[in-house]
């Protein structure tokens, strides 16, 4: 592809915008965070390849899935640079965020089946807390929920 193809095909910012669905703002913000690239034309703007958008992509799903941007940009540091990432780098990446997610919800499901009989913080006020806390000693390893929320 001639160079001039190649500008021809990038995207400014309001176009990775519109065809994204994300603000102006969380596009610079995923950039800042070095979960997307640009390079700067002539006049100082940026300009995106169209692969930006499968990236894009990805990082909405597992945002909404709970994987941290730190998680998600490790992820991304994996794939190709300057290509649209394939169903197959998905697979891969899904499967690497599949047992943190299974974690995750094992986590929840506890924390959702024990919520209504102590919340598990060590301060003696709920009547059945003396049994699980008995003589306070969960203040010993800090403050916070430390039977609901261990991690």
């Amino acid at each position: 592809m001639t160079e001039t193809a190649r500008i021809q095909r990038e995207l400014s910012v309001g176009q990775v915008a519109a065809r994204s669905g994300l603000a102006v703002s969380a596009i610079h913000f995923y950039e800042a965070k070095g979960l997307i690239t640009s390079r700067r034309n002539a006049g100082n703007q940026r300009r995106f390849s169209r692969d930006v958008l499968r990236r894009l992509a990805i990082i909405k799903v597992a945002q909404r899935t709970g994987i941290p941007l730190d998680a998600i940009r490790e992820a991304l540091s994996t794939l190709p640079e300057g290509r649209t990432p394939t169903t197959e780098d998905w697979r891969r990446l899904s499967a690497h965020w599949k047992s943190e997610l299974d974690a995750r919800i094992d986590r929840l499901t506890r924390l959702r089946d024990q919520l209504t009989g102590c919340i598990g913080c060590g301060c003696l006020s709920i009547d059945s807390c003396p049994l699980r806390n008995p003589y306070d000693e969960l203040a010993e390893q800090g403050s916070g929920p430390r039977l609901l929320d261990p991690d």
